[in-house]
């Protein structure tokens, strides 16, 4: 990133390629589209390369681009939060009253309920799941993501994952009001 802030604006092409796929992989998580999630990707490295000035390298990149990432997808909720809550609750409705779901494997039940109950979390609770679940981010990295000590977000994902299995609960007794 230090050689894109340089000048060397090519090599924003090689950062793309080794962090694509996180961030479609987080976009995806909290979004559940494929077609959102790959324009997010594309807003971020036009926001990386647009605010590359700013990038200062005393962190680590990843920590920076995540950062960006989440301010992206905020954006986009602020512009369309009506369209993103109905996508939401016919994804919820969908997986919850869909008739061939009795008919599936045990295990793809338990997967899509999991799904579900992290679908219905708040939108920074589904985050930080995402990050040091699925990203696999450090507590001190999504700290400074979020602008907090390492301690508040170990609480924060502590109480997140107890919201989580509660949710997890009421969706397997078949509690429709979860939420």
């Amino acid at each position: 990133m230090l050689q894109v802030k340089a000048g060397e604006v090519q090599m924003l092409g090689l950062l793309y390629e080794r962090h694509k796929k996180a961030l479609f992989g987080f976009y995806y998580k909290m979004t559940r589209s494929t077609q959102l999630s790959e324009d997010l990707v594309q807003t971020v490295f036009i926001k990386i390369l647009k605010s590359k000035h700013t990038f200062v390298g005393d962190g680590k990149f990843i920590t920076w681009m995540f950062h960006i990432a989440r301010n992206a997808l905020h954006d986009h909720y602020r512009k369309n939060k009506h369209a993103h809550m109905h996508v939401v609750e016919d994804q919820v409705n969908e997986l919850v009253s869909d008739e061939n779901l009795a008919a599936q494997h045990e295990a793809d039940e338990n997967i899509e309920r999991l799904f579900t109950a992290i679908d219905l979390l708040a939108t920074e609770k589904k985050e930080l799941l995402i990050m040091s679940r699925f990203e696999q981010l450090k507590y001190k990295e999504i700290g400074e993501i979020l602008g907090c000590s390492e301690g508040a977000v170990k609480m924060k994902i502590r109480r997140t994952l107890i919201e989580l299995r509660d949710s997890y609960q009421k969706l397997q007794t078949g509690d429709e009001h979860v939420a």
